[in-house]
């Protein structure tokens, strides 16, 4: 799956699971045992409004901490709208997936950090379908692209409190159910 083809379909499934929340979901627990509804759509919300920045070459310290703490205010999905279209927006640029992005983890290829947005809205795209009881299936194409970077990488992740430790699931799974689980999920 090319690199853009994924970034769209991850955006597009965690879009639509945002656009389902209704009023009373927003304080709802989520998979991610840290936090509500509303605090995955503020994490998600907060990387893309961060992902122009970077993409533009700017540092950490150029962004400094304009987008921590709450940054859904009092419209959530609004708000959500506004980062996405300018993530996309950055994304689709001439040349912007050609440079380098500066992260916590130091300079990089602003590929590979695509890559990591996608893994981030794709799982937690489940994690806010689980969230607010909706439909949970992800598009299996993008699951098997998502499942394929993330496996080999996944040990050197566990201990660094991103994920839960993976959670055993059978080889012939579908490939979804062994996405989330590596990821310390239950399928």
């Amino acid at each position: 799956m090319r690199l853009l083809d994924a970034y769209d379909r991850a955006m597009g499934e965690f879009d639509r699971r945002v656009h389902e929340v209704d009023k009373a979901q927003w304080t709802a627990d989520t998979p991610c045992t840290e936090w509500s509804v509303r605090d995955l759509v503020n994490h998600l919300t907060a990387e893309h409004l961060w992902a122009p920045w970077l993409l533009r070459g700017a540092t950490l310290a150029e962004v400094g901490d304009r987008f921590d703490g709450d940054v859904l205010g009092d419209h959530p999905r609004r708000a959500w709208d506004r980062a996405a279209a300018a993530s996309r927006e950055a994304f689709h640029a001439p040349g912007a997936l050609d440079g380098e992005v500066h992260t916590s983890a130091g300079a990089g290829a602003a590929g590979d950090y695509a890559w990591q947005m996608i893994c981030d809205l794709t799982v937690h795209a489940w994690d806010l379908a689980r969230g607010i009881g909706g439909d949970d299936r992800l598009d299996e194409e993008l699951a098997r692209a998502v499942y394929a970077i993330v496996e080999p990488q996944a040990k050197s992740w566990q201990g660094a409190g991103i994920f839960d430790p993976p959670v055993p699931v059978s080889e012939d799974s579908p490939v979804q159910d062994r996405l989330v689980a590596l990821l310390g999920r239950r399928p």
